[in-house]
């Protein structure tokens, strides 16, 4: 998204309506920066906590090199909804590596909470870095009467949009 894109504040809505997509997902496009100014984008496999998202590179990859000297990324998820519901986000956002060892700890145990027959090989300790994605603005897609429809939303503090939120995640989540 440009700096010329009109953006508006996030409502709870919108906010139930975006995680409810995100909980439903398991991969993500990333965009980084590299040095020569040239795109790097990549579909990996995330885990979101609220609207925060995370995921695990390797820590020689060009992905974590490129972060470390930018941090503004672009991430795209992808999905399906019903009538009105969010079927698509684009995030802009910046990084950051999760170096505390409880953090850590917490989304392992996360990750084996949401999906207790999931049984992921990763190298571990130190070949890896686990990334987090703070978003700044989502764009959400919609479909209504069979046409997309997008709106530009200002996050602000994503821990502070999701305290106190209760959605059904099953139940339909209009965006607009």
């Amino acid at each position: 998204m440009s700096s010329t894109s009109r953006t508006t504040p996030i409502h709870g809505g919108a906010v139930a309506a975006i995680l409810k997509l995100l909980d439903s997902q398991k991969l993500m496009t990333l965009a980084v920066n590299r040095a020569d100014g040239r795109p790097q984008a990549a579909t990996l496999g995330y885990l979101n906590d609220g609207l925060n998202l995370y995921f695990v590179t390797g820590r020689d990859s060009e992905k974590l090199k490129n972060l470390t000297a930018d941090p503004r990324v672009g991430v795209a998820v992808r999905g399906v909804g019903e009538e009105g519901e969010a079927v698509g986000v684009s995030i802009d956002g910046r990084a950051e590596e999760v170096t505390d060892g409880d953090e850590v700890k917490r989304l392992n145990d996360l990750i084996i909470a949401r999906s207790p027959d999931f049984s992921p090989w990763a190298p571990g300790g130190d070949a890896v870095a686990v990334v987090k994605v703070v978003p700044e603005t989502i764009k959400a897609v919609a479909v209504i009467g069979g046409r997309s429809r997008a709106e530009a939303f200002t996050i602000g503090d994503p821990d502070d949009l999701v305290k106190g939120l209760s959605y059904e995640p099953s139940a339909v989540a209009r965006l607009f």
